[in-house]
């Protein structure tokens, strides 16, 4: 799906800019100034002043080089000047000449293309000299993403640095060429294992659903708490989410970010952007942009995560199409909740982690922005459901012998019947009668708001929980008095 403008809300927006300036966006301003990474990419679209509005976050720029030094676009290869994140990690990113990325491709070959989005064509490609392996991006020219979302890409991926976001290795700005080097990402995006699968590819399983919906929270975390001011990352969809090796989980595409508001603003008023069925409401109808925008998104994405669903489909009955529309309902009666999972599952869940899980999804796509989490509740939660390992077989068996005695299974991979009350961490389950089964206190198929906070809260509180004895191990582990 390509990104579109939804809704017009007649605000002007640059893109790059951030309303109501304050001493935030200003000190951003002044790290991207004088930082040789946004003066080369600036100057090579034209964009100096732009490029000083759009500045990420918490940058500083080392002592050496000349904070005056600007790339003419010559297509000479060099390195930038050195910068460091807020942790003080060393940024590093490449400019490199078009003849050395045609180079790197093949010449742009059929044979080395991996896909397309918004932004152009994708390509995998091997660079002289050090043979890494990279992905690189080309700008379409007479797509509807141009030199203003190229920028914003460099200057955010140049100094924002996080496992769960991806790794910019460079640009070039070769001309009218524009192309971005990424880290290569050997399994694609979300979108490849979910959707239109080809025959004999298997689903992706529940484990790695759950460390996929984690990690990609994670990235968004770091976007919303981490930077200062915060990000918001605008386009948030499966296509955008990419995979590792072991399905580790990284944010790509940040073309559309945004700066968050700040001080006493409350949101970032901008022109509407972003992709059908991903666009929080508030947003498509005022324009108005927050982090809670981005969480919306998430809720999306985690719904086609369990269900296996498109956000949009048209190729599904009218009252399907949407899968917002489709899944809230279905909220509301507990006895459809495991009917909602993807039937690539083919069963193999853990029926209480399903219903935390479309827990989590439903507060995030609440219509009221205030009422959704904030990201770092989800990724308390998620991170507790990706730490559940859940072993089909042992599940199964359990049931087989087990009678009435249903089972769930616990981080462990240990199957717990229904009369065991601990989890994980030792501690009773707050919410007991939240059973496995079903056909439990709502069997009239009555589930109310009331019930999926708690199911929030559940998980949320058994994952402080976990971190707390992960924390617990490590100290033991680190202390010269701890076993060894």
């Amino acid at each position: 799906m390509g990104c579109f403008p939804c809704f017009g809300s007649g605000q002007e927006d640059d893109e790059l800019g951030y309303y109501g300036g304050n001493g935030g966006a200003a000190g951003w301003a002044a790290a991207a100034a004088s930082s040789s990474a946004a003066a080369a990419a600036a100057a090579a679209v034209g964009g100096g002043a732009e490029a000083a509005v759009a500045a990420p976050p918490r940058a500083e720029r080392s002592p050496t080089g000349s904070n005056k030094s600007k790339a003419k676009g010559n297509g000479s290869k060099k390195e930038l000047a050195v910068l460091k994140d807020a942790n003080g990690n060393v940024i590093s990113a490449q400019t490199f000449t078009f003849r050395q990325l045609a180079a790197a491709t093949k010449n742009f070959r059929d044979e080395c293309f991996i896909g397309e989005g918004g932004f152009g064509r994708v390509y995998k490609g091997r660079l002289d000299g050090t043979g890494q392996v990279v992905a690189i991006k080309q700008l379409n020219r007479d797509g509807n993403q141009g030199n203003k979302e190229f920028l914003v890409e460099v200057l955010m991926l140049s100094l924002l640095h996080h496992q769960n976001l991806v790794n910019l290795v460079g640009y070039c700005a070769d001309g009218d060429q524009r192309l971005l080097v990424y880290e290569y990402m050997p399994l694609g995006s979300l979108e490849d294992h979910l959707h239109d699968l080809p025959p004999g590819k298997e689903a992706l399983d529940w484990n790695t659903r759950m460390k996929i919906a984690a990690g990609a929270a994670k990235g968004l975390e770091y976007l919303h708490d981490k930077a200062d001011p915060p990000v918001i990352y605008r386009d948030f969809k499966s296509s955008n989410i990419l995979l590792g090796e072991g399905f580790h989980a990284k944010l790509s595409d940040f073309g559309l970010a945004k700066l968050g508001p700040v001080g006493d603003k409350s949101h970032v008023s901008t022109r509407v952007m972003g992709t059908y069925g991903y666009c929080a409401p508030e947003y498509a109808m005022t324009g108005q942009l927050t982090v809670k925008s981005d969480v919306y998104s998430f809720g999306v994405v985690l719904l086609e995560l369990i269900t296996g669903r498109k956000a949009i489909d048209s190729t599904r009955p009218a009252a399907e199409q949407n899968l917002v529309s489709w899944a809230r309902p279905l909220f509301n009666d507990r006895r459809k909740l495991p009917k909602m999972a993807d039937p690539g599952l083919e069963g193999r869940f853990p029926t209480r982690g399903l219903y935390q899980a479309l827990a989590v999804a439903s507060m995030c796509i609440q219509s009221e922005a205030a009422s959704r989490p904030l990201i770092a509740d989800v990724v308390t939660a998620l991170s507790y459901l990706a730490n559940q390992i859940y072993d089909p077989n042992t599940a199964s068996t359990s049931k087989k012998g087990g009678g009435d005695q249903r089972s769930r299974v616990s981080d462990s991979g240990r199957a717990l019947s229904r009369n065991d009350d601990t989890g994980s961490s030792g501690h009773r389950s707050p919410s007991k009668d939240l059973d496995d089964s079903p056909r439990e206190r709502h069997a009239t198929g009555t589930a109310h708001k009331g019930e999926r906070e708690r199911m929030v809260a559940e998980a949320k509180m058994w994952g402080e929980n976990w971190r707390e004895k992960q924390r617990a191990a490590q100290g033991s582990l680190d202390s010269p008095t701890g076993g060894g």
